[in-house]
């Protein structure tokens, strides 16, 4: 498999092997070149790079650490043989509570570069929304969030902590309620005030250059991970693992990896309520390109093309389509994608807070499920590094009701 594959580039046109591009009404397509200038712009930029790392430090609270978790390797052994070194990546210690702000700090910076003061945002789980509500906060931008109805109920504290920041969430009551059709409300939103809104797509999804965009922004999580795994392990991991909804978080922790082909690659999905129902959000085990939200991927649609209900009981997870840069790295095999099913999040999510004191995110609990099979099945895998997206607090009410059905 030739490393130029894996280079940290695309082309301009965005396109990751076939999947990518920029598939939006004329009216945005100016915007979306002049976003593009901009950020190849800033990418370069000593200046803004060295203002991005400052706020990330002061305000996002970074770097975060690499965790042991020994007592979750002390609970696996006896599944998988010999005892695994397991290490979380605490994004989860981020400031509110998740990696999202990563990448809100950059587009906000290159918002004001734009001169655009208004910020549209959608959210699933609420963590994007809350990160672009502080973000917001902090550099005087107007901010609106748009989301699902069904998100709203299932995710209520952090809908309180969005407005609390000063944003205005807009319930979407169409489609799914979740957070396709809060996608599609900010898209709408954005046509309609392209002049003066910038639109902060949260996930590594859309049309050019927000997947690349995203990706650049979030890569902290991978640089700081590679580093860190040198210095504590002398080595790197064997194996680095995270969750893929829209696959931010995945692609941020992948990127640094990407090159260095010892260390295997692992994406986990939403399997839902088990893939055989239907009722699951495992795009790249059972999607198929199409286009969705102005770019080329895989998603979940029946045989007229139709996107598909999905379910999940993480909100940050129930989305039917990827990022194209996950297509491109399932179909070239460098990253391996797997899934795991409500019950089995569930599970890790008691696991890991009971044995290491740590509320995880269920979108989290997902890559931490994963761990057990991943090494039974793989031998060679001893040291694995899972990228804790963020904190739970936000789904206690969803355990909550959980335990009561599983009861």
């Amino acid at each position: 498999m030739p490393n130029q594959h894996f280079k940290y580039s695309v082309p301009i046109n965005g396109r990751f092997g076939p999947f990518g591009g920029r598939y939006v009404p004329e009216t945005l397509m100016e915007s979306l070149l002049q976003l593009e200038r901009d950020f190849l712009t800033c990418r370069r930029s000593q200046v803004f790079r060295k203002e991005f790392k400052n706020v990330l430090h002061s305000f996002a609270g970074r770097p975060t650490p690499l965790y042991r978790a020994q007592n979750l390797e002390k609970l696996y052994a006896p599944k998988i043989g010999p005892k695994p070194a397991i290490y979380l990546k605490r994004e989860d210690l981020c400031h509110t509570g998740a990696h999202k702000i990563n990448n809100c700090i950059g587009q906000a910076l290159l918002a004001l570069r734009l001169g655009k003061r208004r910020i549209v945002a959608e959210t699933g789980a609420g963590q994007h929304g809350v990160a672009t509500a502080a973000v917001c906060a902090h550099f005087g931008l107007q901010c609106i969030v748009y989301m699902g109805t069904a998100d709203m109920a299932r995710q209520a504290p952090n809908v309180t902590r969005m407005r609390l920041l000063g944003a205005r969430v807009v319930p979407v009551d169409s489609g799914s309620k979740t957070l396709k059709d809060a996608i599609n409300q900010a898209i709408r939103d954005w046509v309609t005030n392209v002049e003066t809104t910038h639109y902060l797509l949260g996930s590594a999804v859309g049309p050019h250059p927000y997947p690349l965009m995203v990706r650049e922004f979030q890569s902290i999580i991978g640089r700081e991970a590679l580093r860190q795994s040198r210095a504590l392990l002398g080595k790197l991991p064997d194996a680095v693992v995270a969750c893929v909804g829209g696959g931010s978080n995945a692609i941020g922790s992948f990127a640094a990896f990407i090159p260095h082909r010892s260390v295997k690659l692992f994406g986990v999905e939403a399997g839902g309520r088990g893939l055989s129902t239907g009722q699951h959000s495992a795009t790249i085990a059972r999607g198929r390109p199409g286009v969705l939200h102005g770019c080329h991927s895989l998603l979940l649609q029946d045989t007229d093309g139709q996107v598909l209900s999905t379910h999940s009981i993480s909100a940050g997870l129930d989305y039917p389509g990827v990022g194209p840069e996950h297509a491109w790295l399932k179909e070239i095999g460098r990253v391996t994608y797997l899934t795991v099913n409500d019950r089995q999040a569930l599970k890790a999510f008691y696991d890991i807070s009971r044995c290491e004191g740590i509320l995880p995110a269920l979108e989290s609990s997902h890559a931490v499920a994963a761990i057990p099979a991943l090494l039974k099945s793989d031998p060679g895998i001893r040291t694995v590094l899972v990228t804790l997206s963020g904190r739970g607090d936000k789904d206690v009410p969803i355990i909550e009701e959980a335990a009561r059905c599983i009861k």
